[in-house]
């Protein structure tokens, strides 16, 4: 089994958390989704994305990278459903990235701009892609970092839960080692803390609790200027 620790602060300037993550061992799920939409919707979306997901691996026999697109999509016909039913929360939807535990590997999950970090004998290094304008269209126009770190679009999404019945699930497996760790984080910490600063971090002999509570807070050191998250995940040493 996995050691797991997660940790959610509102950041430094909104009034409210629209974040959501789960730490479920049981299950072998781990996930972390960022809401959006304005204070109800946001926290809305973010809770009935997590809770479908949970639903549908609480289910399942097995885990797969089939079963994880499969529970996202259940996610995002709920989100959009439960959209529909209030006019309030129209418009409101989540990113979501997500780890389950399959044994001898994980698989990972996400959409959206919420990531997941691989760390492993002192290096760092991005699981998933962000589904983001910056991303997909920013750097393919060849807009250098120090423009795309500015820009107007770099908050915008291609991709997310409960905002289009078409949804594009990005997938990974990763086989399990020893000392390996997964963070699992919202923009309002990756988006602030350097990846040095995230490496440095992971490579420290803090526990999982110490990490996630010093990541957290070099995010509101920098400004706070979002909802912060982060989910640490360890294979512990045999």
């Amino acid at each position: 089994m996995l050691e797991a620790y997660g940790l959610s602060d509102r950041g430094c300037v909104r009034q409210n958390n629209e974040d959501c993550y789960l730490v479920e061992p049981e299950f072998g799920l781990y996930l972390v989704a960022d809401g959006m939409g304005g204070a109800q919707a946001g926290e809305r979306a973010s809770k009935v994305a997590a809770d479908t997901v949970l639903e549908v691996v609480a289910r399942a026999s097995d885990g797969s990278a089939e079963l994880l697109r499969e529970a996202f999509e259940e996610a995002n016909r709920r989100v959009l459903e439960v959209a529909s039913t209030d006019p309030t929360l129209t418009g409101m939807g989540t990113t979501l990235v997500s780890v389950l535990d399959c044994e001898d590997h994980l698989e990972v999950a996400s959409v959206g701009d919420s990531r997941c970090y691989y760390f492993l004998d002192g290096e760092l290094s991005l699981v998933t892609t962000d589904q983001t304008w910056v991303q997909e269209v920013g750097r393919r126009l060849g807009i250098n970092e120090d423009q795309l770190r500015y820009h107007p679009m770099r908050h915008v999404l291609t991709m997310a839960i409960g905002a289009s019945t078409s949804l594009k699930v990005n997938t990974s497996t990763i086989p399990k080692q020893q000392g390996l760790q997964l963070l699992l984080s919202s923009d309002g910490l990756h988006g602030v803390v350097p990846q040095e600063t995230i490496a440095q971090a992971l490579g420290s002999e803090r526990s999982l609790a110490d990490k996630c509570h010093y990541l957290i807070e070099a995010a509101r050191k920098a400004g706070g200027p979002d909802n912060i998250t982060a989910v640490l995940l360890r294979v512990p040493q045999k």
